[in-house]
């Protein structure tokens, strides 16, 4: 993957999910280009809302129009809340089947990012994709945690973070990731 290739794809589940006016934004490593310190991502995140039971028509309509990653994409979908799709040119698309209250809140904060005069779409705001960040928890999570407290440190609405990731946390069993946010906060 190019890095164009996968701004293309992003713009285009972008233009094709404001078309039907569906709600969404994006997430993960397409977010951080706007929030954080830019890398290399390989794939394009979106939470889509559709709430629970709805799913679906969502889903039936994004497989007519992009390639499913994945055997029986469809029941996986519906099973683990998660459509592994490919652009046309090759790019990985996971559109998660947004249902929790964060992630409606999550796309309701969402806002229009141009990243250049051709490529534009929906990101997540910075604090929600910290939420996202520290949830999953992986080590190049952690890393994106910190470029985006880096860049967005006297921006950010710390309070809001903590009351969107406490229950999430609480829900993984694993609230010491809280800790380890607030250890990080307090080294930068």
């Amino acid at each position: 993957m190019t890095p164009h290739s996968v701004i293309e794809a992003t713009s285009s589940l972008d233009g094709f999910c404001s078309d039907r006016g569906w709600r969404y934004c994006f997430i993960g490593g397409i977010a951080l280009q706007r929030w954080g310190e830019q890398r290399m991502t390989r794939d394009a995140d979106m939470t889509l809302l559709v709430g629970w039971g709805n799913e679906e028509p969502f889903v039936d309509e994004l497989l007519k129009h992009f390639a499913p990653r994945v055997e029986n994409a469809r029941a996986h979908a519906l099973r683990h809340r998660v459509l592994l799709l490919k652009h046309p040119n090759g790019t990985p698309l996971d559109v998660g089947l947004g249902g929790l209250p964060f992630e409606e809140r999550a796309v309701e904060r969402g806002t229009y990012f141009k990243l250049t005069p051709e490529f534009g779409y929906v990101t997540c705001s910075a604090e929600d994709l910290v939420v996202h960040k520290v949830f999953a928890g992986r080590p190049q999570d952690w890393v994106d945690v910190r470029s985006v407290l880096v860049r967005q440190a006297d921006e950010l609405d710390f309070t809001q973070i903590e009351t969107e990731l406490t229950p999430l946390l609480d829900l993984l069993e694993m609230p010491e990731r809280l800790q380890e946010f607030n250890a990080l906060k307090r080294s930068i």
